[in-house]
């Protein structure tokens, strides 16, 4: 991991749009999505399929990191250490409701990566003290859905307050505010629509 921060990183997400019903026929799509992210040198991929069954997630997950292998592009299940472990991912992704980061710590193998999601700076900091790699905190802007926006002021201010914790700004992030977001401390920005609608047109 100690290159991954040398400058901003681009944290795709998966839009979550695969279900037990349609993961056959619609799984060679997000597959192509992150073999183009892949292709684009997307730094981190976030694989957040949360219908699907433990066995179609490690299907996914295997397809998924056989796709990155050699191109840089590291991938980040979410919640599901164990089936990262088992797919030979990058790492894991944690929510509020996941495992505790000190418990995944103490499971994992050597440079396995664990990021968090935060909405307050006390919660930034907490993934920092437990053993956490890297906090996506927000919504920096507003978003459908996801309360009210941080604001680049209180984004900024626990980017420098954690530093150099990497912080990833997240929400209503695309090409006309990234790089507001970088400027005000952020070791990168995660987005789900922006992101998967820029690896194709880039492509």
């Amino acid at each position: 991991m100690s290159d991954l921060f040398d400058s901003p990183v681009r944290y795709l997400i998966t839009p979550g749009s695969l279900t037990p019903s349609n993961f056959q026929t619609e799984k060679d799509s997000l597959l192509e999505t992150i073999r183009f992210a892949a292709e684009a040198r997307i730094e981190l991929v976030q694989v957040r399929e949360k219908l699907l069954s433990g066995k179609q997630l490690f299907e996914l997950a295997v397809l998924a990191v056989e796709i990155a292998r050699g191109s840089g592009t590291r991938i980040l299940i979410n919640e599901r250490f164990d089936i990262a472990i088992a797919a030979s991912a990058h790492g894991v992704h944690l929510t509020s409701r996941s495992i505790p980061v000190s418990e995944v710590r103490a499971n994992v193998p050597d440079g396995f990566l664990i990021g968090v999601s935060a909405h307050r700076g006390s919660e930034v900091e907490a993934a920092r003290n437990r053993g956490a790699d890297l906090a996506l905190f927000g919504p920096v802007f507003a978003t459908p859905g996801k309360g009210d926006q941080l604001g680049l002021d209180e984004f900024g201010s626990v980017c420098r307050g954690t530093a150099p914790f990497p912080v990833i700004g997240i929400g209503g992030i695309d090409d006309s505010n990234a790089d507001d977001v970088i400027a005000a401390g952020a070791a990168g920005f995660a987005s789900i629509r922006y992101l998967n609608e820029f690896v194709r047109i880039a492509r």
